[in-house]
This record gives structure tokens, sequence and C-alpha cells, in this order.
């Protein structure tokens, strides 16, 4: 067991390694750069090369690669030309947004699907079966929808209702920080846009994981010594159903912190998303670097998550 989550951290640790090294050269190698995209094409010659020099830019490729390496060895990520602050300030403040976003849309998915599932998965059939059928369809219909859509319909209803706003994190003149009740308001349409087909996954899986539990030899026999079924559906069938969604959860958990790209942006919301919007704008080619580092690590933990939990519920899949 340790042998294998050991294997699977040194492959994590390559792959933040490799995504933040490949963000850094890509965008160097991209058109233009951040003295060309702050200072325009009309910009003096003299200025420029003067620009270029003081911010390393005039350097190659691999020399400036080099430099950076040199940097990240001591946990140095470099200076944000955009806003001319250290990058390991910057992200922190952004990701603490992005967890705030994630770990929301993961707790109304949760709340959501998985008890949807469980009554889609144990009422197939009968006269109880239009509700199962209504909360499947229901689920393809979000599962085929991307956040990019889901953000878009959310941001319609509350421009419509007024119910939500519309985009932000705070309204102007509320706390920078803290839990309150404005930043729960403006969680609803990014975290409903990231929740609602995550929480259609959920039910799928559920579903099917309690069919199968519900047909199960020691189901079917708590059912014939007389325990109500909704005892042995919400006790027995799920502690046994519940494997497949706990196996994924990891893999979920990484995947909103690294992926919520798209919601932050429609949205405005001031994470990680924003944050590398705007640095590739700007060809700020060390904050590219430290915001691609910051979501491959999200997704390395998100995915040791997941392979922990297989390796527990399954231990053949740590075997050599």
């Amino acid at each position: 067991m340790l042998a294998y989550i050991s294997r699977r951290l040194i492959f994590a640790v390559f792959l933040v390694f490799a995504v933040s090294s490949a963000s850094l050269v890509l965008t160097r190698l991209a058109g233009g750069d951040y003295v060309m995209e702050s200072l325009g094409v009309g910009a003096h010659a003299e200025t420029v090369e003067q620009a270029r020099a003081r911010y390393g830019l005039d350097k190659s490729i691999g020399a400036q690669y080099g430099d950076w390496l040199r940097r990240v060895v001591r946990l140095d990520l470099g200076r944000s030309f955009l806003y001319d602050r250290p990058v390991s300030d910057l992200i922190p403040e952004r990701a603490a947004n992005t967890a705030i976003l994630a770990f929301t849309a993961l707790l109304f998915a949760t709340l959501i699907g998985l008890p949807l599932g469980v009554v889609a998965g144990s009422r197939r059939g009968g006269p109880g079966g239009v509700v199962p059928s209504l909360i499947r369809g229901t689920s393809l219909v979000l599962l085929s929808m991307p956040p990019l859509l889901t953000s878009l319909f959310l941001i319609f209803l509350a421009a419509r209702t007024g119910w939500m706003p519309i985009a932000g994190m705070r309204s102007a003149g509320e706390p920078a920080t803290g839990l309150t009740l404005d930043l729960l308001h403006h969680l609803i349409v990014p975290a409903g846009a990231l929740a609602l087909p995550l929480a259609a996954m959920f039910e799928r899986l559920q579903a099917q994981a309690m069919a199968e539990a519900i047909g199960a030899p020691f189901v079917l026999a708590t059912l014939a010594r007389g325990v109500p079924r909704s005892r042995v559906v919400w006790r027995d069938a799920l502690k046994a159903s519940l494997r497949p969604v706990a196996a994924v959860y990891g893999i979920v958990v990484g995947t909103l912190l690294s992926g919520s790209f798209v919601v932050e942006v429609i949205t405005a919301w001031p994470g990680l998303g924003r944050l590398m919007l705007d640095a590739l704008r700007a060809r700020d080619v060390f904050l590219v670097a430290g915001c691609a580092a910051a979501g491959s690590i999200f997704l390395a933990l998100g995915s040791l998550l997941s392979d922990a939990a297989l390796a527990l519920v399954d231990p053949r899949v740590a075997e050599p």
C-alpha cells in the first residue's frame, strides 16, 4: 500500500513540474510578451529594450527557463509582471477563493446527487417508477450540459429574476474576508454551475450502485425477515453502494479545484481561473507557470486521494 502511494506521489510531483514548465515555455514561445502588451506596438524601441532587460525578457528561452528552475528549487516562483508582487503571494489568495467555490459546489452536488441516486436506484419499475424516470431524464440532460452552458443559463435566470447576483464574489462595501450572507448569495450562480452536472454524475453512479446493492443476497435476506424497505435502503444498501462514488471523490475534488476556469471567468469569480486568464492576456510568464502549478497540484492531490480510496476499497489495485 505504501509503495503504491509512493509511486503515485512521485508521478504527481513529476506532473506538477511538467505542467508548470510547459506553461512557462509555451507562454514564452507565443507571440508577443508582457512589454509589448503593456507598452503597445507604438512604443519607442529603446524603451522596449530597457523594459525587456528589466524583466529579463531579453534573455533566451533556455536562459530564462534555467533562471526560473533555480528559483523554484528555493520555492521562489518569481515575481508577477502584471501585479508587481511575488507569485507565491498571489497564488494562495486566489486559490482560497477557488477552494471556497469548489467545496461549495461539491457540497451541493453531494447533497443533491446522492439522495436522488438512492431514490432512482431503489425504485425501479412499479407504480413508483415515474419519479426515478424523471430523475434519470433530468440527470441525462444535466450530464450533457458543460459548466459553460449551466453558467450562462444561471446568469440569464439571475438577470431576469433578480434573485441572485450575476457575477462577482462580494457586493461593494461588504467585508473583504469572512463567511457572510452576501458571500453565500454570490456563490449560488458559480457553485450551481459546477454542482448541477456533478450532481447528475453522482446520481447516475449512485443509482447504478444502489440497484446492484438492492439485489444483493444480504439485502434480500434482510427484506425477507420483514425489515421495513426504507430502513434497508437507507441503512444497509446505502452503505454497500457508496464505494463507486467514494472511489471518484478524490478525482472530483482535484478536478473542481483545478478546472473551474470557465465558470470563474464567466461569473467574474476572483479565483485561479480569472488569475490565469489575466496572466495569459498579459503574457506574464511566471504567473502563468504559478497558476498552472497550483492547478496541477490540486489535480495531483485529488488523484492521490482517489488512488488511496481505491486501494482501501480494493487492495488489488495496489498490487505490482
